[in-house]
């Protein structure tokens, strides 16, 4: 690994949010889906930090951190279902 790109729990979060709101059919809108991954990218920024992991490494967490970076996937993951809440309930009729 090298650490250099984009964080893990980041681009995991966003390919769940496509799962759940991406189009399943040709034709159909991808604007909740893309209101949702801006939403949880910005939350991420606000609560975390940087979105890159070298970046994250060198601040709080990782092996050298104060912190594991189990607990940034933790924080991640709390941000995530709080994101994909309210998506569905934007989504409703």
């Amino acid at each position: 690994m090298t650490y250099q790109e984009l964080c893990g729990a980041l681009s995991g979060g966003a390919m769940v949010i496509g799962l759940h709101f991406g189009p399943k059919r040709p034709g159909e809108s991808e604007d909740l889906m893309r209101w949702a991954i801006t939403r949880y990218r910005d939350w991420f920024l606000e609560e975390i930090g940087p979105t890159q992991c070298a970046a994250l490494r060198d601040g709080l967490y990782g092996s050298g951190g104060q912190e594991p970076c189990s607990v940034l996937v933790q924080r991640a993951v709390r941000i995530l279902l709080e994101v994909l809440d309210e998506a569905a309930e934007l989504r409703l009729p």
